[in-house]
């Protein structure tokens, strides 16, 4: 019985080697294979919101956090940036730094007030944030040039070399969506991932065994904000202009909706929702006016039949209990 189950847990192990193999080299090889630049774009909108999904993911269903504003990090990140390396002459990776340092700071710095705050309380006070980091973006004209954006984003280089072509940022954001992937799946197996879902689940029954859920709230407001300004100092470099209309509340609605239809705390949840809704729009372009109705009735639908998501955290529980209830782990007596 016990050999069987394990020869069924290394199948199974290895099935998803297997797959996760297969999908990496395909990416790698995309672009060699595909020669349509706008669906390489497409792949490249892709990684972005995968990337958003997972930060916004970490601060809704890892720790609890209800937020709306979560666009205006994004924003912060490519704002920050680009008005680094266009008034210094900044080298883009000298700015990509410093934009994560300030916008994790400005993010502490907004959730310290808000920490006893919950649900739709917390949403509405995320929104009006999101929604004053627009309005200052937009009437700092001096700084900003207010509506009409900043254009002719320099392209960083690497090794020396320019980036400047739709492959070479494909690339590049292949790689930045891994490493946030990588860093998550690390987060989410720790000691530290495990503490933020307990405090989810009942922060007062956490913090009778030492798990403060100030300090994970905190933490995760300030590693989503970060790697969410690191995505927004990409998405500006390739796209090569920003303005305040690239950062309205839709953007967070949206990355909520990804994050629901995927499932809460789940990393193969967020990287289903994230491809879905970048996607499928593109593939009903002709019905782009109802795309918020389209996003709308998607959330309804979830809650209603599938409260948990696509591939929700409750997955993760049925397997634990199945590895439990046939003898998959031993525990010890105390």
């Amino acid at each position: 019985m016990m050999s069987d189950l394990h020869f069924n847990k290394r199948k199974i192990q290895l099935t998803k080697k297997i797959i996760l193999t297969a999908v990496l080299i395909f990416l790698v090889l995309a672009p060699e294979i595909i020669t349509n630049l706008y669906i390489l774009h497409i792949f490249i909108s892709c990684f972005i919101y995968i990337a958003l999904t997972l930060s916004l993911n970490l601060i809704i269903g890892w720790s609890g956090q209800f937020s709306l504003g979560h666009v205006c990090f994004f924003g912060m990140g490519a704002y920050i940036t680009t008005l680094l390396m266009m008034n210094t002459g900044m080298s883009f990776w000298i700015a990509f730094i410093l934009s994560a340092g300030c916008t994790g700071i400005l993010g502490a710095l907004l959730c310290i007030p808000t920490l006893k705050l919950r649900g739709d309380y917390l949403a509405v006070v995320t929104l009006g944030f999101g929604e004053v980091f627009r309005l200052v973006m937009t009437n700092w004209t001096r700084v900003t040039r207010g509506p009409m954006g900043l254009p002719g984003i320099p392209s960083p280089s690497v090794f020396g070399f320019p980036v400047h072509s739709r492959i070479q940022f494909y690339y590049m954001g292949l790689i930045i969506m891994l490493l946030v992937v990588v860093f998550m799946i690390r987060l989410n197996n720790s000691g530290f991932g495990l503490s933020m879902l307990a405090m989810n689940d009942d922060d007062i029954a956490a913090a009778s065994v030492g798990i403060y859920p100030v300090k994970f709230k905190l933490w995760a407001f300030v590693i989503g904000a970060v790697i969410a300004s690191l995505v927004g100092s990409f998405y500006a470099i390739y796209i090569g202009f920003i303005s305040p209309s690239s950062f309205t509340y839709q953007g967070s609605i949206t990355m909520c909706a990804m994050v629901v239809l995927g499932g809460m705390a789940s990393i193969p949840g967020s990287v289903c929702g994230a491809v879905i809704l970048t996607v499928l729009p593109e593939a009903l372009r002709a019905f782009s006016d109802y795309r918020m109705v389209l996003y709308g009735a998607t959330m309804i639908l979830m809650m209603l039949f599938k409260p948990m998501g696509i591939w929700g955290i409750d997955r993760r529980i049925r397997n634990e209990y199945k590895l439990k209830t046939q003898g998959g782990i031993k525990w010890k007596q105390s």
